[in-house]
C-alpha cells in the first residue's frame, strides 16, 4: 500500500512539474506579414523569410502577401485598368491580416514593408482598423515624404509628397505632432544617400536637373525609430541582410544569430506563374501583375552549375491551373535549376537559378515578352537582381566576361538588370557573378522567341 502511494505521489509530482514547464514555456512569436512594393511580388521576400527561419522563427508565422495589381495608378483618384488605388492595397492588406490572425490564433501581427508596401501598412493602420491588429511596423525605403514634392507635378499620385494622399498620412498626430499612428511601434530604415527614390535631384524620375524637394531623409517619420544604413540601395532597405538584422533587433530586442540562410539538405519549391500587362489586350504595356496565368506550362530542369547544360529530362512539368501554382518540386539544396515558362502571347521564358538554400513556396515565375530594343540581337541574356540594384563603383558585377556590363550607370544604385547582347545565336554558356553568387545559363535565339534570365537570389 505504501509503495502504491509512493508511485502515485511520484506521478502527481511529475505531472505538476510538466504542468509548470508548460506554464513557463515562452509564448509563440507574433506572425509577421511582409508587404512588397510597387510593381513587385511576394517573391522578393524569399531570402528574408529564410533569414527569419534560420533564426528560429516558425515558418507558419511568416506570411508574404501578393498584391494582385501591384502598380500604382498615375492618379489615385481615377480608375486605371490593371493598376491599384492606395485604398485597394490597404484593403488587401487588411484582408490578409485577418486571415493570418484567424489561422494563427494570434491577436496582433508585425508588419514589414518595402517602398509602396509601407504606404499600404500606414494606410491600413490609420484608416482600416489596423491600429488594433498591429504590434510593430517596419518600413524599408518607404518614400514617406514622396519621391517628389511638387504640387503641380502629378498632384494626385501616391508618390507626391505635396499631394493629398501623403499630406493626409503625414498630418501631425497627438501632442508631439507625430507623423505615425499611436499604439503601434514604428521603425523606418533608409540609406544615407544611395536610395534612388530619396534624391534631391529628379534624375531617377526622368527630370534630371529638377529639384524634387525631397531629401535623403525622406523615408524618416517623426515618432518612429529612424535607422540609417550607409550605402544600401532602395530595395536593400528591406531585402538586404543589414535591413534584416535591424528589423530583427526591433522586433525581438536582440541581435540575430545569423543573417544568412542556414541550408537544408532537401528543399521543396513552389510558387505562382503570372504575366505582364493586361492579358489579350495588345498595347497595354509590360507592367507587372500578380494574377495567375492559368494555362501556362512550366518545365523545370536540373542543370550543370558550371555550364548551364541540362542534366537529363525535365524534373517536373505542369500546366498551370486557375490558382497559378506551378509546383511542388523536391530537389537538393545543391541543384542548379532552369525554369521554362510557355504561355500564349509570350516568349518562351528561360529562368536560370543557382541552388536554393532552403524550401520556398514563393518561387514566382513571370512569363516575359521580348523587348522591342532586343529584337535585332541574335541572342540576349539578362542578369536580374530582384532584391536590390546594381551600383558602380559600389558593386563588382560580371556578365559574360564583362565587368561591369553595359547599361549600369555610375553613382546611385538604380538599375536591377544588366544585359549581354550576343553576337550570334549559337547555343553556349553565359555566366554571371555578383557578391559571391554565380549563375551559368545557356543562350537561346531571339528569332525563336526566347527570353533568357539569370536571376540572383541576392
Amino acid at each position: 500500500m505504501a509503495l502504491c502511494f509512493t508511485r502515485r505521489a511520484a506521478l502527481l509530482a511529475a505531472a505538476a512539474l510538466l504542468a509548470g514547464c508548460a506554464a513557463s514555456a515562452p509564448p509563440a512569436p507574433p506572425p509577421i506579414v511582409f508587404v512588397h512594393g510597387n510593381g513587385d511580388s511576394a517573391a522578393l521576400w524569399t531570402t528574408t523569410l529564410w533569414r527569419w527561419e534560420s533564426n528560429g522563427w516558425p515558418r507558419e508565422r511568416l506570411h508574404a502577401v501578393d498584391l494582385p495589381n501591384p502598380s500604382a495608378r498615375d492618379d489615385d483618384t481615377k480608375a486605371q485598368e490593371g493598376r491599384s488605388a492606395a485604398a485597394e492595397n490597404a484593403q488587401a492588406l487588411a484582408d490578409e491580416v485577418e486571415r493570418v490572425l484567424a489561422r494563427s490564433g494570434a491577436t496582433k501581427v508585425v508588419l514589414v514593408g518595402n517602398s509602396r508596401g509601407g504606404y499600404a501598412i500606414r494606410h491600413y493602420v490609420e484608416r482600416f482598423g489596423g491600429a488594433a491588429r498591429v504590434e510593430k511596423a517596419v518600413l524599408g525605403g518607404t518614400p514617406n515624404h514622396g519621391v517628389w514634392a511638387t504640387a503641380g507635378t502629378r498632384p494626385n499620385s501616391e508618390f507626391n509628397g505635396a499631394g493629398p494622399y501623403l499630406l493626409s498620412l503625414n498630418a501631425p498626430k497627438g501632442p508631439k505632432g507625430d507623423e505615425v499612428t499611436a499604439g503601434v511601434a514604428w521603425l523606418t530604415l533608409r540609406s544615407d544617400s544611395n536610395d534612388k527614390f530619396a534624391q534631391p535631384d529628379g534624375v531617377w524620375i526622368g527630370a534630371k536637373g529638377t529639384p524634387t524637394n525631397v531629401s535623403f531623409a525622406g523615408p524618416e517619420l517623426k515618432g518612429a525609430q529612424n535607422v540609417v544604413i550607409p550605402g544600401i540601395d532602395h530595395r536593400e532597405t528591406a531585402f538586404g541582410p543589414q535591413a534584416f538584422a535591424a528589423a530583427h533587433r526591433f522586433v525581438t530586442g536582440r541581435e540575430p544569430s545569423t543573417s544568412v540562410a542556414t541550408p537544408q539538405t532537401r528543399v521543396l519549391l513552389d510558387g505562382k506563374v503570372s504575366g505582364l500587362g493586361l492579358e489579350n489586350k495588345p498595347g497595354t504595356g509590360n507592367f507587372a501583375n500578380n494574377l495567375a496565368l492559368a494555362g501556362a506550362t512550366v518545365e523545370v530542369y536540373a542543370v550543370d552549375a558550371g555550364s548551364g547544360q541540362r542534366l537529363g529530362a525535365a524534373l517536373h512539368r505542369k500546366t498551370v491551373a486557375a490558382d497559378g501554382r506551378w509546383g511542388p518540386l523536391a530537389v537538393t539544396s545543391k541543384t542548379a535549376l532552369e525554369f521554362v515558362v510557355e504561355a500564349n502571347g509570350y516568349a518562351t521564358t528561360h529562368v536560370y537559378r543557382s541552388p536554393f538554400a532552403r524550401s520556398s513556396d514563393l518561387v514566382h515565375l513571370r512569363a516575359e515578352r521580348i523587348a522591342d530594343a532586343d529584337r535585332d540581337a541574335p541572342a540576349v541574356v539578362t542578369l536580374t537582381r530582384p532584391r536590390g540594384y546594381f551600383g558602380i563603383p559600389r558593386d563588382e558585377i560580371v556578365l559574360d566576361g564583362k565587368s561591369p556590363p553595359a547599361g549600369i550607370p555610375s553613382g546611385v544604385a538604380g538599375v536591377s538588370v544588366a544585359k549581354a547582347r550576343l553576337a550570334d545565336a549559337s547555343e553556349r554558356s553565359v555566366a554571371a557573378s555578383f557578391r559571391g553568387e554565380r549563375i551559368v545559363g545557356r543562350s537561346w535565339p531571339t528569332a525563336g522567341n526566347h527570353v533568357v534570365l539569370l536571376e540572383l537570389h541576392d
